[in-house]
């Protein structure tokens, strides 16, 4: 796990991190949730590449008890097979990710 926090002196556009993601090589996509939404605990194939748009999550991964709180600009890089949960901030959430690997 990987979590390299925003320094700007304002949060970053959508499209700025867009391309953030494309110079990598990487092929993103956005998505959004309501306040208080839930996502239990899974895994994926690939190594999840994360950036936090707008609002706010909070990621949990039970193996060790971590818990990674993002706001805009925040990158989070999860390891591919990594348990996580997560529970969107009381602003909602608008996230940009990219699968690499897997």
């Amino acid at each position: 796990m990987q979590v390299i926090r925003w320094q700007g002196a304002y949060p970053p556009t959508e499209e700025e991190l867009r391309q953030r993601l494309k110079a990598q090589g990487l092929h993103p996509h956005a998505w959004s949730n309501g306040p208080g939404d839930v996502y239990d605990v899974h895994q994926h194939s690939y190594t999840k590449v994360l950036y936090c748009v707008r609002g706010s999550i909070r990621f949990t991964l039970p193996a060790d008890g971590s818990v990674v709180d993002l706001r805009p600009g925040d990158l989070f890089v999860l390891e591919a097979g990594t348990p996580h949960g997560a529970v969107v901030g009381n602003q909602g959430v608008t996230c940009i990710e990219a699968p690499r690997g897997g």
